[in-house]
């Protein structure tokens, strides 16, 4: 069991560090360019060919994208309780606790643990997940949404391959290479741009970030397996559900807090604690789970 588990985090773990070291030493690193590539290109891409290429059965899919709106109402329910509770600015801090990061960290674990099947239920999970992050989320820190916000390049890969599984729709083997080979883009890069957007966060009033990080993260892993058990999930799908409820704060976040000034700094510290947490979480998730 521990050889399979460092099997699955090393090669996650060993790409963060990289992309850490890259940002220390001060190399050049355009960030909104590499964004901007994952975004357009490598994730829409990785998304279509996942959801079309492997042998999933669609329900399975179906019940995976309902189990991740269900966590993630249950997520901005619970947040907004405790965030009253507690007086603390829902503004700032609801959507760090909503979403997670399924996607830089969610999708290489969900692929290394389970194989393509679970790549793929993950991205079902990060396609919900991001299609409410640029929509609620959006609202969530700016107070307003636009029809702009959700005319993305991911939204309309999700769109097609729902359409294309759901009809049964044949795809050219050339069509599918190409978006398998575009995609390829997509996971090494998220990992590495998490190594260097570590390097200029810094943690700010320690306690109460530590304190909603292990919200997010212990939050998460009760909520993922509650509905796990509720929807009697099994096997690949159980595991996955788990996994990217319990990933940390996911850096857009920060890149969103940054742009409409909702204490930035604050943000910045719940993304570094929970992924910093995560290291010692994740193995032991993992090992349950497996």
């Amino acid at each position: 069991m521990f050889t399979e588990l460092v099997a699955i985090v090393a090669p996650i773990y060993v790409a963060i560090g990289l992309g850490f070291a890259w940002g220390r030493s001060g190399r050049p690193w355009d960030r909104e360019l590499i964004t901007e590539l994952v975004m357009t290109v490598g994730a829409p891409c990785l998304v279509f060919s996942s959801l079309v290429g492997v042998e999933v059965d669609p329900a399975a899919m179906r019940e995976m994208a309902f189990a991740a709106v269900v966590a993630l109402l249950t997520f901005a329910l619970l947040g907004a309780a405790v965030l009253r509770a507690f007086g603390l600015s829902i503004s700032t801090f609801l959507a760090p606790l909503v979403f997670s990061n399924s996607g830089n960290m969610g999708l290489p674990v969900c692929l290394f643990a389970f194989g393509p099947e679970g790549l793929a239920l993950g991205i079902c999970f990060f396609s919900v997940a991001a299609l409410a992050q640029y929509s609620a989320g959006v609202w969530i820190w700016s107070g307003r949404i636009s029809g702009g916000d959700l005319l993305t390049p991911l939204t309309g890969s999700v769109v097609l391959a729902a359409g294309v599984v759901t009809l049964s729709l044949p795809v050219p083997g050339w069509v599918l290479r190409t978006t398998e080979m575009l995609g390829g883009l997509a996971i090494p890069l998220m990992q590495f741009s998490l190594g260097v957007s570590l390097v200029g966060l810094q943690i700010a009033k320690l306690r109460r970030s530590l304190a909603l990080s292990l919200l997010r993260l212990g939050g998460g892993l009760a909520v993922g397996w509650t509905l796990a058990e509720l929807l009697g999930l099994t096997g690949t799908a159980r595991g996955v559900l788990i996994l990217d409820c319990s990933m940390p704060v996911a850096v857009l976040n920060y890149l969103l807090a940054e742009k409409y000034q909702r204490s930035p700094n604050e943000v910045a510290s719940l993304v570094l604690l929970s992924t910093l947490i995560s290291l010692v979480t994740l193995p032991l998730i993992l090992a349950w789970v497996l």
